[in-house]
């Protein structure tokens, strides 16, 4: 006992050994990996914070006759994008910061741009107004902001670390950072950014419309004369949603742009690409004459069909040649069809024939009609094999009408182009026929005329379920010289409000369209 008492009893001449550090810590006392413990608070914090600015950050500002919504968005060039909706994106070089400042045009308020119209004297002191609502609007979303980033940040912080005081370091680093980002976007602030914009979408011809933005601020007073007719004319496209006929496409609904007749106009390619964009189109259809001589030297020109953002679905036409045919089935996202070829393009079955004619080849008499209906009738056979398979075909496709109209009663729908203007038409069998206008405005015969031929092109609504038309846009712009931009909505027959709905999938749609609603937006018609 004696002897176990003094085994427990410290020996004064052996030194006591020193405690073991702390987990966290090294045998010098420095931390822990400090590094990689500092890069996980900020990747937290920046992640929590870019969460905040998506969530929260957003802020509705009116300004001017204007309602818009700015919001702040991580960037790494920096800058302003201002979105006018549908018209397309405007993109200022006005700072360089981590932060980009979005604005969306959300309307123009009816009541605010009536008192404009009505008093063009307030005209004069509209730019001041505009300053001082961007000026506030700015202060407003800089508070809303850091609310946005801290609170972001916060609750990653202890969604990841399940600590205060962690997360709460989180939230002062997320405030921290918008702070440098303001402050660097103050100090590179460029009050000349506005005088050398960016346009995309249908805004691309802007400054040939409007003139030289440099021109716009120094002679604002020439300007303004117009503003009245304008702030008028913008109004009613903003409103048109409210006077369109009543036609809701859901996320599900499947979007066709039919386009047709380009004739080597290099412009098509930047509307297509805008039209998809904008209208979240799923499919292109192109119904022929997309080049002039159908020459090989002209293949070029097709070579945007690959990067308009959907897939390209063609059927030749009486310009295009089997060369420019066969040029074309060579590029990505493209489907030729030809001689009642089917195909299944984002689950809608189209099956389509080329014309049988080329027209710029002199040294052939041309067929004329007798030959596009001898090709109609192969695409109906097609069609009918296609029927009696249990594999029913929803989109026909021909370049002439007179082919197209072969399909009569053997599918719902069939497009065409060739007569460079609208047609729209319920053949006898049920079948409708719709006729695409020229998307390149005739190309090079564009002035040919008295007047330059409309650029027009169609959205087509189809339920992603039946592939039935619900709706369509027709969509029609200025042609060479001229500036106009309008969009007609409407509705077969059976989807008007207060039809009713058809039990089962009909063969056809039936009815004509119901009347347009025509919003046109025309600049100012007088300058400098």
């Amino acid at each position: 006992m004696a002897r176990a008492a003094r085994s427990r009893t410290p020996n004064p001449g052996i030194p006591k050994a020193p405690p073991l550090p702390p987990l966290d810590t090294r045998l010098d006392g420095a931390p822990h990996r400090p590094l990689h413990s500092a890069l996980g608070l900020a990747a937290v914090t920046v992640l929590g914070a870019w969460l905040g600015l998506l969530a929260l950050g957003a802020l509705r500002v009116p300004v001017g006759p204007m309602d818009t919504t700015m919001a702040l968005r991580p960037s790494l060039a920096g800058g302003t994008r201002i979105n006018v909706s549908p018209l397309g994106d405007l993109e200022l070089r006005s700072h360089h910061a981590p932060v980009r400042l979005e604005v969306d045009v959300d309307r123009l308020d009816p009541v605010r741009s009536q008192a404009l119209v009505d008093h063009p004297e307030r005209f004069a002191g509209l730019q001041a107004e505009v300053t001082r609502d961007v000026t506030r609007g700015a202060m407003g979303l800089a508070l809303h902001s850091c609310v946005a980033v801290v609170s972001g940040a916060t609750a990653l912080g202890l969604a990841v670390y399940r600590r205060p005081r962690r997360a709460l370091a989180a939230g002062g680093l997320a405030l921290t950072v918008l702070a440098a980002s303001a402050g660097t976007a103050y100090a590179t602030w460029n009050p000349q950014s506005v005088l050398e914009p960016k346009f995309s979408g249908l805004l691309s011809s802007a400054p040939s419309v409007v003139g030289n933005a440099r021109n716009i601020v120094s002679e604002f007073d020439v300007y303004q004369k117009e503003l009245a007719r304008l702030v008028t004319n913008v109004t009613k496209l903003y409103d048109a949603t409210s006077t369109l006929p009543a036609y809701q496409p859901d996320p599900t609904t499947l979007r066709v742009l039919h386009v047709s007749d380009i004739h080597l106009n290099p412009a098509s390619w930047r509307i297509i690409a805008s039209l998809v964009k904008q209208y979240r189109i799923n499919v292109i259809i192109d119904t022929g004459d997309t080049m002039d001589h159908g020459s090989a030297a002209e293949n070029h020109f097709l070579d945007p069909v690959s990067t308009l953002g959907a897939p390209y679905v063609w059927v030749r036409g009486n310009h295009d040649s089997r060369t420019t045919q066969k040029y074309l089935a060579g590029r990505k996202h493209v489907t030729v069809l030809d001689d009642g070829k089917v195909a299944r393009v984002a689950g809608v079955r189209i099956a389509g024939v080329g014309d049988p004619q080329f027209t710029p080849d002199r040294s052939v008499v041309a067929a004329g009609d007798p030959a596009e209906r001898t090709a109609g009738g192969r695409l109906a056979d097609a069609l009918r094999t296609e029927r009696l398979a249990g594999t029913p075909v929803d989109i026909a496709l021909a370049h002439n009408p007179a082919a197209a109209t072969e399909a009569d009663g053997l599918v719902p729908l069939a497009l065409a182009g060739h007569v460079h203007h609208r047609e729209n038409i319920t053949l006898p069998q049920g079948t409708r026929l719709m006729v695409e206008g020229s998307t390149g405005g005739g190309g090079l015969r564009a002035v040919q005329n008295d007047k330059p031929a409309p650029v027009e092109a169609s959205v087509l609504y189809l339920d992603r379920r039946t592939k039935l038309l619900q709706a369509w846009d027709e969509i029609t712009l200025g042609g060479l010289g001229l500036s106009r931009a309008e969009v007609s909505r409407h509705l077969p027959r059976e989807n008007k409000p207060g039809a009713t709905p058809p039990t089962g999938r009909p063969p056809h749609p039936s009815g004509p369209a119901s009347g347009p609603v025509s919003p046109r937006v025309s600049p100012p018609s007088s300058g400098p």
